[in-house]
């Protein structure tokens, strides 16, 4: 997420490809990626190991493609604390058939992920969680850019799998910033999700975000116990739509 992650999203090192794992499945990666997410890099498009599950009871999973920045792939944990596996724990334990994607890319802005969507979203997914902006927001990008970004997202996403269920992650702009930057960095979500029709889930970092005592020395990045926290944030407005997903 922005400089702490030793990316520069702007210059275009590291959103030129995307990492993605689920629960081992990896649709291509960047070296800023794999570093993310703690595997080797690989250039292209990679299949889904072997011994990653195709369906459970001969039903086919649905995908789940959680788009996002290094809150997302994990920076700094080992992958199977990060807040997508314990996710797909979760779900795993409700008995729904869906598959997590991990997605993030440290150091990524909003306008990195627009880019970066279409070859995300090469592969089919039932659901397309957007967790972006952050890097936004600690660079002090103008909001009515990064507003701009998410419905055009938002539109990429539709054109490219409308048979997808899409919902965005409210993130929020230090307070350092200033109160006018920080409302209106608020508010760039909630128009987005207004005018787009896509439904709005609560703060990724709720709970988290200012507390020394879930995350790491940089005091961005969740540590295990905060990436818990987030992942039952997640989990409440997920949960609904994952079980819809598997005919819960």
């Amino acid at each position: 997420m922005g400089t702490a992650c030793g990316t520069n999203a702007e210059s275009g090192r590291s959103d030129s490809a995307a990492g993605a794992t689920a629960t081992g499945e990896r649709t291509g990666k960047s070296p800023t990626a794999a570093t993310a997410i703690g595997e080797s890099a690989v250039g292209g498009s990679a299949a889904a190991p072997s011994d990653t599950p195709k369906s459970v009871g001969g039903s086919p999973l649905s995908r789940v493609v959680l788009l996002g920045t290094s809150l997302t792939a994990g920076l700094g944990l080992d992958p199977d604390v990060a807040y997508p596996a314990l996710l797909q724990r979760k779900a795993d334990s409700a008995g729904y058939a869906v598959r997590i994607v991990n997605a993030g890319l440290s150091g990524e802005t909003s306008a990195g992920a627009l880019r970066r969507a279409g070859w995300v979203l090469d592969q089919p997914a039932a659901l397309v969680v957007l967790e972006v902006g952050a890097n936004d927001g600690l660079r002090g990008v103008d909001p009515d850019s990064t507003y701009a970004n998410i419905v055009a997202l938002v539109q990429v996403v539709r054109t490219q799998r409308p048979e997808a269920q899409l919902v965005l992650v409210q993130m929020e702009a230090p307070t350092n910033l200033g109160r006018s930057y920080t409302t209106r960095f608020h508010q760039a979500y909630v128009r987005a999700a207004t005018v787009t029709g896509v439904t709005l889930l609560p703060f990724l970092l709720e709970g988290v975000a200012g507390d020394a005592r879930l995350n790491q020395a940089d005091g961005i990045h969740p540590n295990p116990e905060g990436s818990k926290r987030v992942a039952d944030t997640m989990w409440r407005g997920l949960s609904p739509m994952l079980a819809k997903l598997a005919g819960g």
